[in-house]
């Protein structure tokens, strides 16, 4: 059977890498591409930060595209104080990699995921775990593509639990949330909010083992998933390790059986008092087959094992 490709539209800070390391080491499916996005750090950033985790991953094959830089809501984006306290300043817990040697392609991003559509159809999956603006974007241009896509599983929103930003709002929605209103009303997507990746966490015991390894990439992994830890211990203390946010978001995207979920017309609210919040359309309860599949549930143990075993594996070559 033909493997599945896979495009990453990511903010690329800490839980972006690991998303990048998951894709990377799965054997099902091929990481056609990475679009960069804003968020976590600046598009710029996030695009620098892709291609040194891919080169450190000896993953250069993959081209890095660099997307939009601000919502569809302003002209600029202003990185939050957070974002470096959890993140670092350099988006990647202040560990030191080469500069990469290869530079972000100089295509459009939109249209190169329009064109991958276009290819692959059923057999393309998109994760974005960053804000919905190029996704948005896309499907502006594009409007059929909706139809086309065989996957599109995001990492974002909250339904059963509070935000992380605001009491209803989590970080990627709360960017933009006119784009991930758009996106929510309009395409079949799988959403992998905080109600399930914070059921995911990772401990120092994990990080060890790939320091343990004593390649580039374990050091490198250990020492960032470390701050990101540390960062955890003083923002939520009650958690005891960090959350693995978007490699879950992959992991799900490559095997939903990883969640359960419950399917519901879904919209994000705009308004001032809950702006960026991912909830039930009222005016679409009552229609049939709804296009949102929320995830409630996690088989965490066993995303835990697949999650060791793809990074472990592949930082032990690297």
């Amino acid at each position: 059977m033909a493997r599945k490709k896979m495009i990453l539209d990511l903010d690329t800070g800490i839980d972006d890498a690991l998303a990048i390391a998951y894709a990377v080491a799965d054997p099902t499916v091929d990481l056609i591409g990475i679009i960069g996005s804003y968020g976590n750090v600046y598009v710029e950033d996030g695009v620098q930060n892709s291609l040194k985790i891919l080169e450190l991953l000896g993953a250069t094959d993959v081209p890095v595209y660099q997307g939009l830089a601000h919502s569809s809501e302003s002209d600029h984006f202003d990185r939050m104080p957070i974002s470096a306290e959890i993140h670092g300043q350099n988006g990647i817990g202040e560990i030191d990699l080469p500069a990469p040697k290869r530079q972000p392609e100089t295509g459009d991003a939109i249209d190169f995921f329009i064109k991958a559509v276009e290819k692959y159809q059923q057999d393309l999956i998109l994760v974005p775990t960053g804000p919905l603006t190029n996704l948005d974007e896309a499907i502006k241009r594009a409007p059929n593509l909706v139809n086309q896509i065989g996957n599109i599983t995001l990492m974002g929103g909250a339904v059963t639990v509070p935000g992380n930003v605001t009491n209803v709002a989590e970080a990627n929605i709360n960017q933009d949330a006119t784009a991930a209103d758009h996106v929510f009303r309009q395409a079949p997507l799988t959403q992998v909010g905080l109600d399930v990746t914070l059921r995911t966490l990772l401990t120092r015991k994990e990080t060890q083992q790939w320091r343990e390894l004593g390649t580039k990439a374990g050091q490198a992994f250990a020492d960032m998933v470390d701050y990101y830890i540390k960062a955890y211990e003083v923002t939520s203390p009650d958690l005891h390790g960090c959350a693995l946010h978007d490699p879950f978001a992959v992991g799900v995207a490559i095997d939903p059986s990883f969640v359960e979920t419950i399917a519901l017309n879904m919209y994000v609210t705009t308004d001032e008092k809950y702006y960026g919040r991912t909830t039930g359309d009222p005016a679409r309860l009552a229609e049939p087959n709804p296009n949102v599949k929320v995830a409630v549930n996690a088989d965490v143990d066993r995303y835990l094992a697949s999650f060791m075993e793809h990074l472990t594996g592949l930082f032990a070559q690297k």
